[in-house]
C-alpha cells in the first residue's frame, strides 16, 4: 500500500487536471503490455500498429526502455500540470526543463531494476537506458524529441476524444464533491483507492508512506492508466494520483459516421451525424474538429438538438460539454433497430 497523509491545508488544495503528457507516457505502458491482454485498449493498439512506421525505431526503443509494462515510471516524465488543461507543448516544456540531477538519479534508479521478462529487444533497450545514465547531461534532449514524435503519431489524432472523456470525469468528480464532500469524491476514484482518517490509501506492490505536507493533491484522470493507478510523490511538487476515468469502456467504441437515412431525413444529415458522434461528451470546439465544421455553425446545431431534448449540456471549467440524453440514445437505438429490421 501507498499511504498519502493529509492535513486540513492539503484538503483545501485538492485539484484536478487533464494532462496530454501523462496520457502519452501512460500509453507506452499499455502498448508494452498489449500482447498480454489489455483488451480495453486493443483498438488503439491496432491503430497505432498501422502508423508505427512513421516513428524512428530508436525513438520507440528508447521510450520503451523508460516506460516498462509494470513497475517504476521516472517522475520527471510526468510533471504535474500547472493548470487544469495544459497543452502538450506546455507539458513538454516542463519536461525539457527538468532538473538534470533529479533526472540522473531517477534514470539510475530505473536502470537498477532489471527487467524480469527478457523479450525481443530487451538488451538493446537496456543499453539505450544505460547510455542515458552514463551521460545524464545529454539525456533530456533525446527523450523529449522521442516523446514529441511518439505523441504526434499515437495520441494527437485521438486527443479530442480522450480530452472529452477526461473533462467529463472531472465534472462528475466535482459534482460528487459538491454532493457528498471529500469522502465521497475520494472513495469513488478507483477500486484500489480508499480514503479514511485523512489518509488516501492506494493498493500497490510495495509499502510506502508520504505526507502531503500542505502541498495538496493533484488528481489526474488518465485513460491509459487503466487498470492501474499511477502515483507520484516526488517533492517539491504536490503528490499526484492518476486514475481511470468513468466511461472508459466507451472510448474506442465505433460510432456511425453515416446515421440511419430515415433519421437524417427528420433531423438533417449534419444533426443526425452530430447526435451519433456525441457518444462521449464534447465541447463545441472538440465536436467541430470531429465534424469538420466551424464552431459557430456547429453551435447552432447543438442548440437545436438540446432544445429538442436530445442533448444536455454542463459546464466544466471554461468549457461547456454536450452529450446525448437518454432520449437521444433511445432515438438512435430505435432508428438503428428499424433500419436493420
Amino acid at each position: 500500500m501507498i499511504h498519502l497523509h493529509f492535513t486540513a491545508a492539503d484538503l483545501a488544495r485538492v485539484r484536478f487536471a487533464a494532462s496530454p503528457l501523462t496520457e502519452t507516457v501512460a500509453s507506452l505502458r499499455a502498448l508494452a503490455a498489449g500482447s498480454r491482454g489489455r483488451h480495453l485498449h486493443r483498438p488503439w493498439i491496432d491503430r497505432f500498429a498501422e502508423r508505427a512506421s512513421r516513428l524512428r525505431k530508436r525513438d520507440l526503443d528508447l521510450l520503451r526502455a523508460l516506460v516498462r509494462p509494470a513497475g517504476y515510471i521516472p517522475d520527471f516524465l510526468v510533471p504535474p500540470p500547472g493548470r487544469r488543461s495544459p497543452t502538450f507543448a506546455d507539458a513538454l516544456a516542463q519536461l525539457a526543463d527538468a532538473d538534470p540531477e533529479a533526472v540522473a538519479k531517477e534514470l539510475a534508479h530505473l536502470a537498477a531494476h532489471r527487467v524480469a521478462q527478457q523479450g525481443p529487444g530487451c538488451e538493446r533497450r537496456q543499453a539505450l537506458l544505460q547510455a542515458l545514465v552514463d551521460r545524464p547531461d545529454a539525456g533530456i534532449g533525446p527523450i523529449t524529441e522521442a516523446i514529441e514524435a511518439y505523441h504526434r503519431v499515437a495520441i494527437a489524432p485521438h486527443w479530442p476524444r480522450i480530452d472529452a472523456l477526461l473533462n467529463d470525469d472531472i465534472a462528475y468528480r466535482l459534482d460528487a464533491l459538491a454532493d457528498g464532500g471529500v469522502d465521497r469524491m475520494m472513495n469513488n476514484l478507483h477500486p484500489s483507492v480508499t480514503y479514511a482518517d485523512q489518509t488516501l490509501t492506494i493498493a500497490k506492490y510495495y509499502e510506502g508512506h508520504a505526507d502531503c505536507g500542505g502541498r495538496g493533491l493533484l488528481l489526474v484522470p488518465c485513460a491509459f492508466a487503466w487498470p492501474d493507478v499511477l502515483v507520484r510523490t516526488a517533492q517539491p511538487e504536490s503528490p499526484s494520483v492518476s486514475y481511470s476515468p468513468r466511461g472508459l469502456g466507451r472510448l474506442w467504441g465505433e460510432h456511425s459516421e453515416q446515421p440511419d437515412s430515415a433519421l437524417a431525413d427528420v433531423l438533417g444529415q449534419t444533426r443526425a451525424a452530430l447526435l451519433a458522434q456525441l457518444d462521449l461528451p464534447m465541447s463545441t470546439s472538440q465536436a467541430a474538429t470531429q465534424m469538420a465544421l466551424s464552431a459557430p455553425t456547429l453551435s447552432v446545431h447543438l442548440q437545436a438538438l438540446r432544445a429538442a431534448g436530445l442533448l444536455s449540456s454542463r459546464r466544466a471549467g471554461r468549457q461547456v460539454l454536450y452529450s446525448r440524453t437518454a432520449l437521444g440514445d433511445q432515438l438512435l437505438s430505435e432508428a438503428g433497430r428499424r433500419s436493420g429490421a
